[in-house]
């Protein structure tokens, strides 16, 4: 799977993390291993062109959707005739979104997560339109990002306990191989 990221907000952010946040739900959705995917962070002023031009709403917005080819759900990703499917382009918001992550109680990257899952939900074909449709589309947005969540703080978690032996190791003097000695000594 294919993901670029480009960050021409002027806010310093984990754009890695922003990237492992759409592969997993990318990986979640059963999307084609072949697909590509563009991340666009922005600032306020190109955000409110943006949400004005295409959804002819005033004022800038923490996250919009542009999906490029249809998905073509039918067909198995290893498929003879299989090609890389654009999915689109999300545009993000970071400036918009910090003051949602401050109302909501957490990290700017964390709204950042949240955000982008929904981006990936929309360029899918999800919407929030009727309440039926948020419903479904909402409940499947907190699962996945909980799951990613949940995965994220398993892998720190792991990270931290090796991080841990590595270091208890290296006191007990067991943390690298014993030399050989030269041809032709003996230990």
């Amino acid at each position: 799977m294919s993901i670029e990221i480009a960050n021409e907000s002027g806010v310093n952010v984990d754009e890695t993390s922003i990237v492992s946040a759409a592969r997993y739900a990318l990986d979640k959705m059963e999307v084609s291993p072949l697909a590509e995917l563009s991340i666009l962070l922005v600032t306020l002023d190109v955000m409110e062109d943006l949400h004005e031009r295409w959804m002819d709403l005033p004022g800038p917005t923490d996250v919009m959707a542009f999906p490029m080819d249809e998905l073509d759900s039918s067909r198995r990703p290893d498929a003879p005739d299989a090609s890389p499917a654009l999915l689109g382009d999300i545009v993000l918001c970071p400036a918009f979104a910090k003051d949602q992550a401050k109302t909501a109680g957490h990290a700017l990257i964390d709204e950042l997560h949240l955000l982008t899952v929904h981006g990936v939900l929309h360029l899918l074909g999800y919407d929030h339109a009727e309440p039926a449709e948020e419903r479904e589309m909402f409940a499947l947005q907190k699962r996945i990002l909980g799951e990613y969540q949940d995965a994220v703080a398993a892998l720190d978690k792991r990270d931290a306990q090796r991080s841990t032996d590595d270091r208890v190791l290296g006191i007990a003097g067991l943390d690298a191989p014993a030399a050989e000695p030269p041809a032709g000594e003996t230990p």
